[in-house]
């Protein structure tokens, strides 16, 4: 397998980003697609490891990174593909959204530059739906059972693809007015723009799943209605309920969640008018977004491409290091400094930050007030975020974003109608299996897990849809 030394023959290259100067004009997608023709090049440096931890340890999924690595070196796309498919359903979402723990644990990443596993996922899969691999295979029969799956966003589309894929008959459920859920509205277009997602829908169509959208359910379909109509039920809606920060001022206009402003944007890119969505723009305004991670990232780069004076994301962590840290060797995940396409576009980040009030006039905000923080240990010996006296600061800041994760299921009337049991964390409790405390009731991704990665959303729809075959089957 592969080629002996490719490794020290060929340099780790990536695909890269179109010019900043011309991605920060529209929404499109920022990252280059992968060349088929570059690939093989990238592939020949996996080393073909007698223990692959890139896919025993570092995948979600398990995808057998070094079989599909060694095909595309090979020159057989249509088997790569295949080798691909057989673990991961949707790999031109976690080819673009993914932050690759597959590569964190590759072998040649102990002391060089790792396998770009993830381009050579996304030219898979993208090589195949050019060259017409992708094509509907619905199931050869059908078995009189069905399912109901709620949510349509990664974990959801897993469920329905597997067990669309085992012969019984599946219907998905959408509260918004189009399937992919966090995916549609919660991505930014210039990391996932939605033709992806549509092709993708389309393909399932084509294969037999069944998608009502602009159905809530518990208001528009019932638990009862959709027990008696269907043989098992999934929820899949994800953990959209998100942390409040709950200080002086909280009230004030131009203090928003993430989510409201992101898909707010997502809308309008997919031709929405703008008098029916709320008025949150980042245009002409001194912009703070509170929260370090991803969907902060996310807000960045939105608001630059609104035009906002000037963007400032606070995070109230200590700032992570350049390297890889020591209590995170390899292979685990890398406590380490990222630095994302909307960082290197614009704004400042700053770390050790607490936001302790929210200040205006006449109703608006006008600025925050700010210390600075120190992590010390509390009774029970975990870190707490301490403010420091004396480092009390004020942001000028007509538009603030809360971007500090979420922190369960979203609320919702069919989780309010079923009695199903909860952990710590107000997420619903399952088996080995996938089901709730409550027969016939499956649970999948975030509802289940706490808020999470996609890829870990996909392989929770697959093992649930496991369970949910396994269930009907009986």
């Amino acid at each position: 397998m592969g080629k002996p030394g490719g490794f020290l023959e060929f340099e780790r290259r990536e695909p890269g980003y179109r010019p900043k100067t011309e991605r920060m004009r529209d929404f499109r997608a920022v990252e280059i697609l992968p060349r088929s023709e570059d690939m093989p090049t990238q592939a020949a440096r996996c080393m073909a490891c007698g223990t692959p931890f890139c896919h025993g340890f570092g995948c979600p999924l398990g995808n057998i990174i070094p079989e599909f690595n060694d095909l595309v070196l090979e020159g057989r796309w249509k088997n790569a593909v295949e080798i691909l498919l057989s673990t991961n359903c949707f790999p031109e979402f976690t080819g673009r959204l993914c932050p690759a723990p597959c590569e964190a644990a590759c072998v040649l990443g102990i002391n060089d530059d790792p396998v770009t596993i993830r381009h050579l996922e996304l030219a898979i899969i993208e090589t195949a739906f050019q060259r017409g691999y992708m094509i509907p295979k619905p199931p050869r029969e059908r078995r009189g059972k069905s399912l109901a799956v709620i949510g349509s966003g990664p974990a959801g589309l897993a469920v329905a693809d597997v067990v669309n894929r085992a012969g019984f008959h599946v219907t998905v459920f959408e509260t918004d007015d189009a399937p992919g859920g966090i995916l549609r509205y919660g991505i930014p277009d210039f990391k996932l723009e939605k033709w992806v997602i549509d092709r993708r829908i389309d393909l399932m169509k084509e294969e037999g799943i069944v998608f009502e959208t602009s159905v809530v359910a518990g208001d528009d379909v019932s638990y009862r209605y959709l027990s008696n109509h269907f043989d098992a039920i999934c929820l899949c809606a994800g953990a959209r309920e998100p942390r409040d920060l709950p200080i002086p001022g909280r009230e004030l206009a131009g203090v928003h969640f993430a989510l409201e402003f992101l898909i707010r944007q997502n809308r309008l890119n997919a031709g929405a008018d703008p008098s029916t969505l709320p008025r949150i723009s980042a245009e002409n305004k001194d912009v703070v977004v509170i929260g370090g991670g991803d969907t902060g990232s996310d807000c960045v780069g939105t608001a630059l491409r609104q035009g906002a004076k000037s963007v400032l994301q606070l995070e109230i962590m200590p700032k992570p290091p350049p390297t890889r840290a020591a209590h995170t060797p390899w292979p685990t995940w890398p406590h380490v400094l990222r630095e994302t396409s909307s960082h290197r576009e614009g704004g400042e980040r700053r770390w050790l930050i607490s936001t302790v009030a929210f200040e205006g006039h006449r109703g608006k905000l006008t600025h925050l007030t700010c210390m600075e923080v120190d992590w010390i240990a509390g009774e029970d010996g975990r870190p707490r975020p301490i403010t420091k006296p004396g480092t009390e600061f004020k942001v000028d800041a007509q538009l603030v974003l809360l971007a500090m994760g979420f922190v369960g299921p979203m609320k919702s009337r069919i989780l309010s109608e079923i009695d199903v049991e909860r952990d710590a964390r107000n997420n619903v409790k399952t088996d080995s299996h996938g089901m709730s405390s409550l027969d016939g009731v499956f649970v999948a991704g975030d509802v289940a897990r706490g808020q999470s990665l996609i890829v870990h959303a996909i392989a929770d729809g697959k093992k649930a849809a496991a369970g949910i075959i396994r269930y009907l089957s009986r």
